[in-house]
C-alpha cells in the first residue's frame, strides 16, 4: 500500500482467499485491505497514538440511515459521555477531496450533528468546527488532540 502523509505504523496483514486482510483492532476483525481502508486504519491510529483519542470511543463503519438509504460513517468519536463528537470520512488515496467529500459527511452529520467534522485522503486532511457562533465551518488547522476537542465544545 502506498505511503500516506501520517506517521508510520504496524499493522497485521493477511491473504485470505487471495485477498489481502487487515486486522482493524477496534472491530476485532480482519477487514479486506482496500485503499480506503487503508486510509482508515492509519488514520485511526494516528488519532489514538498522536491524538489521545481514547480507543473505546472511536467507533469504525457505524450506521447513519439517510432517508431509506442504508449509509455508514467511517469513524465516529464520542466524548467521555457517550455523546458523538467527530466524525471522519476517509477516502482513498487516490481520490480528490472534493465538494462530493464534503457533502457527504454533512449528510451523515444530520443524523449525529457533532461539532467537529475531519475529511482525508491520507494524503491531506481537512478538519473543521461546526457552530461556536457560526453558521459557517470554521477550518482548523491541525487536528486538535482528544482532550482539546472536549475543551472547545465546554
Amino acid at each position: 500500500m502506498k505511503e500516506l502523509n501520517l506517521p508510520e505504523y504496524s499493522f497485521r496483514i493477511i491473504e485470505r482467499d487471495g485477498k489481502r486482510m487487515i486486522l482493524d483492532v477496534l472491530r476485532r476483525k480482519y477487514v479486506r485491505l482496500t485503499p480506503e481502508e487503508w486510509v482508515r486504519q492509519n488514520f485511526v491510529q494516528y488519532l489514538i497514538q498522536e491524538g489521545h483519542y481514547p480507543s473505546g470511543l472511536i467507533g469504525i463503519e457505524v450506521p447513519a440511515p439517510f432517508n431509506r438509504l442504508k449509509k455508514r460513517v467511517d469513524v465516529l468519536v464520542h466524548d467521555r459521555s457517550g455523546r458523538p463528537l467527530m466524525i471522519v470520512e476517509c477516502k482513498s488515496y487516490d481520490l480528490s477531496l472534493d465538494d462530493a467529500v464534503f457533502e457527504q459527511i454533512a449528510t451523515y452529520n444530520m443524523k449525529y450533528n457533532v461539532p467537529f467534522l475531519v475529511v482525508t485522503n491520507g494524503m491531506h486532511h481537512y478538519a473543521c468546527r461546526l457552530g461556536a457562533g457560526s453558521a459557517r465551518p470554521v477550518y482548523l488547522n491541525v487536528i486538535p488532540l482528544y482532550e482539546e476537542l472536549t475543551d472547545l465544545i465546554q
